[in-house]
């Protein structure tokens, strides 16, 4: 098991998600919905996108060498330059976030509303996710290196968001700049991508 694989993935999935979307669906849910049943539905869709983004990897891993290398690349290079611009889209992911939690009804303490939670939830993150950056970036490192450590990273980093969103997501957001998060996850994906192109053409 290759802890450093785990960490990176960790890091680039966690910068990349934090100020995404998906996160603050799952803040806007947990205004709705007791937390454990938003983490429950959370968790479960990006379970699903994470297996997803491994099986594309595993896809792009079949290429040869040097041309995995290169696409990875500029896949890295496209995901720099849109999550650099999302830094100047938080208003506007704030409301689609509202939106996609729309559906969303108030808090039930019987069951059928702990089955609405989790659903909504899963249903939200999974539709939001697909797609999404942090969903090509685990593709493209489980193209790379082993697919179950990427997995470990990515799904451990997608987890550790959710929570954060839905235990604190609105004190964090008073405290925390997305715009600063969102240049340090430029610089690391832009990074990755010099690396790949280095790795491309040595061959």
């Amino acid at each position: 098991m290759n802890a450093a694989v785990i960490a990176t993935t960790f890091g680039v999935v966690f910068l990349a998600e934090l100020p995404d979307k998906t996160a603050l669906a799952s803040l806007v849910l947990a205004t709705k919905y007791r937390a454990r049943d938003v983490f429950l539905g959370a968790s479960s869709g990006f379970a699903v996108q994470v297996v997803i983004a491994l099986a594309a990897g595993k896809l792009l891993s079949l290429l040869p060498h040097r041309v995995l290398e290169a696409v990875v690349a500029g896949l890295f290079l496209l995901g720099a330059v849109l999550i650099y611009r999302h830094a100047d889209q938080e208003e506007e992911d704030q409301r689609e976030a509202q939106e996609a939690a729309e559906a969303a009804g108030p808090v039930s303490g019987n069951g059928n509303g702990t089955r609405r939670a989790i659903l909504t939830s899963f249903t939200v993150i999974t539709v939001a996710e697909f797609g999404d950056l942090t969903q090509i970036v685990t593709a493209n490192l489980a193209a790379k290196y082993d697919w179950l450590q990427v997995g470990i990273g990515a799904l451990v980093a997608l987890w550790t968001v959710a929570a954060l969103a839905i235990l604190g997501g609105q004190a964090l957001l008073r405290v925390v700049s997305l715009r600063l998060i969102t240049r340090i996850a430029a610089l690391a994906m832009a990074s990755l991508a010099v690396v790949s192109l280095i790795a491309a053409i040595r061959g």
